[in-house]
């Protein structure tokens, strides 16, 4: 009889924790992190030391290549808009300005104290995708207007092999409601970096191109938001097939749906 009770405990267990991990989820105060992002920004010892350590890694292990860096003004807003295929997307990006970049990441990154304070640290800050993403909008756009940099990821989710996938408007919503430039970036080769928690050495490479400009709207309609998203997606595609990428069968066309306008980083 005790056996027969501890076989129930012990199958009950997983059902327990993925329960438990839900609650998190569901009290976790995204608010905190987008606080942080607005009035605190990147913590400046944190991002020297990260930064310090990553990009010689970067250059000298995975042998990165950086194609138009120069195309990339060092002051004033900036949307990078690029293609996601790793975790490691947004810490290759960074390395492409000398300054701190800003990202969305989803909100389960930020479930872990140490991990959260770690990411926020580093500019990332959270979307909750199943909620809809107007605070990480909010967020996004406030940075840009103070003059910093936002990297958004279009596709929305990491797509790890094959052509580019298809682009979300909110990249077009950003790039019109802020006035910011938005450069088009490729990464290429990301993905085969990381085999489970094996890092292994593989050359990536990123190119970008120059930085477009929008008018800047008073009122954004999502017709208008999807036609910069396609505009912009188009030179994304662009760099991309220039480093060796999969051609698409047909032109992306932007998502109009309104859930998730705006993507996440990983």
């Amino acid at each position: 009889m005790d056996q027969e009770h501890e076989r129930e405990d012990i199958s009950e267990h997983p059902r327990i924790i993925s329960a438990r991990s839900r609650a998190r989820a569901r009290t976790l105060d995204l608010g905190t992190f987008h606080e942080r992002s607005l009035n605190r920004g990147v913590d400046p010892f944190v991002y020297r030391v990260i930064r310090a350590l990553f990009v010689p890694f970067f250059l000298v292990y995975l042998r990165m290549q950086r194609i138009g860096r120069e195309h990339l003004p060092q002051s004033g807003p900036l949307l990078l808009a690029s293609n996601h295929r790793s975790f490691l997307d947004p810490f290759v990006i960074g390395t492409l300005v000398r300054r701190p970049v800003y990202y969305m990441a989803k909100r389960e990154l930020f479930e872990k104290r140490w991990q959260a304070w770690v990411l926020n640290a580093l500019g990332a800050f959270p979307v909750d995708r199943g909620a809809g993403d107007g605070d990480a909008l909010a967020t996004a756009r406030a940075i840009l207007q103070r003059g910093d940099c936002v990297v958004v990821f279009p596709e929305g989710t990491r797509v790890r092999s094959g052509p580019l996938g298809g682009p979300h408007r909110g990249i077009g919503r950003l790039a019109l409601e802020t006035g910011a430039p938005v450069a088009p970036v490729a990464v290429f080769g990301s993905e085969h970096v990381r085999r489970g928690w094996r890092i292994r050495p593989h050359k990536v490479r990123l190119r970008v191109g120059a930085p477009m400009l929008f008018p800047t709207l008073q009122n954004c309609s999502p017709e208008d938001a999807v036609a910069v998203t396609a505009r912009v997606w188009a030179c994304v595609s662009l760099q991309w097939e220039s480093l060796g990428g999969e051609r698409a069968q047909g032109p992306a066309k932007a998502s109009s749906a309104p859930p998730r306008e705006v993507s996440r980083a990983a």
